[in-house]
């Protein structure tokens, strides 16, 4: 039983599939892990008596005859997906404590498939974050490395994964939430085609660029899930109807012949010596595989930081208004009338950077700014969403670092936010064109922090995606390697 939190997903799948280990036993696995492990703070609240109950039911579903990759494999949400059974919180004081009436689609899909929940996992507030510093409930730590952050704002997702907690992790990916912890903690983030996964039942950030998406080990498990979590869903009006497919066709095509793109503004001044080398080596394990190398633009993706933070905010400054103290949430104890509630319940209950994002937002989409900001960033969004369609009828994927860095440290881009939105560089492009884009593990950097590679496909392309990732993760080991003490 001592390796089984080392096996990946699809290696469980088949261990619970030859009867070699039960879902109650692999249930109870795990959450000793967690206990085991909870001075990371990935996790904030976890239930054993609920998760062994779905994992009991799991098993009757295969001692009934039932079968499928996913039944009786564990799962851990981010606390952005409202569940009914665990609190749903944001990692904020405004929902401490929260129960949801309902799960989310993404929630409701992965247990009809059988897949058994740990808890909930730590996140940046509201998912506003790229370090994991402003979660309510305290920072999680980095597995690699306890003073390097995990990455935001689905820091508890990664670090849940890296250090074996969980084979699998829900997240999501408004402007690189997926991609940057995952290149931070050295697993496979995948955040999907924006419209691909339901978004009826996340606690909304800005509407038009949240993605659910996942954190695994490998590719290989990423497309299980994906099978299983992506779907129309009438409740959500921005969810596309197209028929299911299998994401895991393309897993055994290699990458011989496959076209990949490599911006060169993704290797421009900013990008440090150890990432860009760890990068540059898994491009060319690529080519080893043949693949072809084509250097290609992307013009306007250096004006990706200053649209997406006019957007993201605006967006958010209309979502949290609902965050009143009326209806559900924190309400202040003590005030002179409605007014004086809403403006001492918001004040108590939302942190440093939701108020900032909230108070940029509603700048941008005052009278008189609302033009000059807000519609500028959305006619800019569009040309760099042209950049993408331009540069794939080059390619058949896009290739390039995550990140600028390596994992920096706790505290250190505190107190400069520009510095800290600027983590988000080659995430946010793909987000605002709303392509799918992963980060998979390519090596490792300074202090022995991990590195990922990003790749990025057209639209509705995840399994040509998965199909690339899954060759190079066949090719190398940087997906298999664990931190010391995990």
């Amino acid at each position: 039983m001592s390796g089984l939190a080392h096996l990946t997903l699809a290696e469980l799948s088949r261990l619970l599939a030859r009867k070699e280990v039960s879902a109650v036993e692999l249930a109870q696995h795990f959450l000793d892990r967690i206990e085991q492990h909870r001075a990371l703070n990935a996790f904030l609240d976890v239930r054993p008596d609920v998760t062994l109950a779905q994992a009991r039911a799991a098993d009757a579903r295969r001692a009934r005859g039932e079968s499928g990759p996913l039944l009786g494999v564990p799962v851990a949400h981010k606390d952005i997906f409202v569940t009914r059974d665990w609190a749903s919180t944001a990692a904020s004081k405004m929902l401490a404590g929260y129960m949801s009436p309902f799960d989310a689609t993404v929630v409701a899909n992965l247990q009809a498939a059988g897949m058994v929940c740990l808890g909930k996992l730590n996140c940046d507030e509201f998912a506003m974050g790229s370090s994991n510093e402003n979660s309510a409930f305290g920072p999680v730590r980095n597995p690699w490395d306890a003073e390097a952050v995990p990455g935001g704002s689905s820091g508890g997702s990664s670090a849940a994964v890296a250090a074996r907690l969980a084979p699998a992790a829900t997240a999501t990916d408004t402007g690189g939430s997926i991609r940057e912890p995952a290149a931070f903690t050295g697993v496979t983030g995948v955040k999907p085609t924006y419209g691909r996964p339901s978004r009826w039942g996340i606690i909304a950030f800005a509407s038009s660029l949240d993605t659910a998406g996942v954190m695994t080990q490998t590719a290989e498990d990423a497309a299980l899930v994906f099978n299983a979590m992506l779907g129309f869903d009438p409740k959500d009006s921005t969810s596309v109807q197209r028929p299911p497919e299998d994401y895991t066709r393309h897993l055994q095509d290699g990458v011989r012949g496959l076209r990949i793109g490599v911006p060169k503004e993704f290797f421009g001044p900013g990008l440090s010596a150890d990432v860009e080398a760890a990068v540059r080596a898994a491009l060319i394990e690529f080519e080893r595989l043949g693949a072809h190398l084509i250097e290609i633009s992307l013009p306007n993706a250096e004006l990706g930081i200053p649209v997406y933070y006019v957007i993201a905010p605006a967006e958010a400054s209309s979502n949290l208004a609902r965050y009143d103290g009326v209806r559900y949430g924190h309400r202040a104890r003590a005030y002179a009338d409605l007014t004086d509630m809403i403006k001492k319940t918001r004040a108590e209950g939302f942190g440093a950077e939701p108020k900032r994002r909230i108070l940029i937002g509603t700048y941008v989409l005052s009278h008189g700014y609302y033009d000059a900001y807000f519609i500028k960033a959305m006619q800019v969004r569009r040309l760099i969403a042209q950049d993408f369609a331009r540069a794939f009828a080059q390619c058949d994927l896009i290739a390039g670092p995550v990140t600028t860095s390596v994992a920096f440290d706790f505290g250190e881009r505190t107190t400069d936010p520009v510095a800290m939105y600027l983590a988000d560089l080659y995430t946010v492009p793909g987000s605002l064109a709303g392509i799918p884009s992963a980060s998979i593990p390519c090596g490792f950097g300074a202090k022995g922090r991990p590195v990922g590679l990003q790749l990025m496909a057209n639209h509705f392309e995840e399994a040509k995606l998965l199909g690339a990732a899954h060759a190079y993760q066949c090719a190398t080991d940087w997906h298999r390697r664990v931190p010391t003490g995990f």
